[in-house]
């Protein structure tokens, strides 16, 4: 028999965040650099932001100010941020 009352967290669980929690500059640098992947091309700007974790990391995700499509990036973790696998 399965067990259908198991409480853990799923692999794929969305943990939703707010945005609005981060310093003024903290939002600004989110929603002016950007990359977008339709446009292929940088700091075109995100609107319509939204924060989450999903499997240990964090994301926010809007759309792209000039096309309208989705929009994502990874928060680096502060304790890692600017350092390479590579460098290690």
């Amino acid at each position: 028999m399965t067990d259908t009352n198991n409480n853990e967290a799923t692999a794929d669980e969305i943990v939703e965040r707010n945005f609005a929690d981060r310093t003024p500059e903290d939002q600004e640098a989110f929603l002016t650099q950007t990359w977008c992947n339709a446009c292929q091309a940088v700091d075109l700007g995100m609107v319509e932001p939204k924060e989450y974790e999903l499997n240990g990391v964090i994301i926010v995700e809007g759309k792209c100010a000039k096309c309208g499509e989705v929009s994502l990036t990874e928060v680096a973790d502060e304790s890692t941020d600017g350092e390479w696998e590579d460098e290690r």
